[in-house]
């Protein structure tokens, strides 16, 4: 009888040596646990986007076209040059307004753009011919977007600008100088295609203006 009291307590030591020696795993944390989604294993196809094709404007000798910064000129000549080891070909372009005679690479026409058409004129009227649009903002900060509007190259936004600086009045007090400088610049700006779009005088070009303007006299009389 004692010997079967001997080979209990031998299981039941072995018995508790072994739960000791298992280990508990504890449980996955939110972070650690695999989400299965469906379709997560496959690969998605990489598609390559395809470069869209740069459109190559060709102009002419005596094209008329539009450099932003500073208006209507014309071709007067199509050259060539070696730079290094680069042949560069770049047009002569002639802003008669301002007397200058720009060099623009070939490569770099981006900056260009050809002349409006009749249609586009047509709209830059029926923008001259709507109210002004006055911001209550600081001068400094309206002049600033002017001189942007002015130099975008954007006709549109140059008909606008002459629409929201007009004063309906030859006054000149009614104007500061500034504002009459911006006026006069985007005025001549406009002017200048109108001219080279519709292919009359300076003096019809004017009055076409004028009267979708309202302006009872041109700006040349104040002088």
């Amino acid at each position: 009888m004692p010997k079967k009291k001997k080979t209990k307590k031998l299981k039941k030591i072995k018995k508790e040596k072994k739960i000791k020696n298992t280990k508990i795993k504890a449980p996955l944390k939110t972070s650690e646990r695999k989400t299965t989604i469906p379709g997560a294993d496959e690969k998605p196809e990489i598609k390559k986007i395809k470069k869209q094709p740069t459109e190559k404007r060709i102009y002419n000798l005596k094209d008329y076209v539009v450099y932003p910064k500073h208006g209507v000129g014309r071709i007067t000549a199509i050259e060539k040059a070696k730079i290094g080891e680069i042949d560069i070909q770049f047009y002569k372009i002639l802003v008669e307004k301002e007397k200058l005679t720009l060099t623009v690479p070939i490569n770099q026409q981006s900056k260009l753009r050809p002349i409006a058409t009749i249609n586009q004129i047509n709209k830059c009227i029926s923008i001259l011919k709507t109210k002004p649009k006055i911001k209550r903002t600081m001068w400094s900060r309206r002049a600033q977007e002017y001189d942007q509007k002015i130099n975008s190259g954007k006709i549109y936004e140059l008909a606008e600008v002459v629409k929201d600086l007009n004063k309906n009045t030859d006054i000149i007090a009614d104007q500061s100088y500034s504002e009459r400088q911006l006026f006069e610049k985007a005025y001549e700006r406009l002017k200048s295609e109108f001219e080279a779009v519709l292919k009359v005088t300076p003096e019809e070009v004017e009055k076409k203006m004028d009267k979708a303007l309202g302006r009872k006299k041109l700006l040349d009389d104040q002088e």
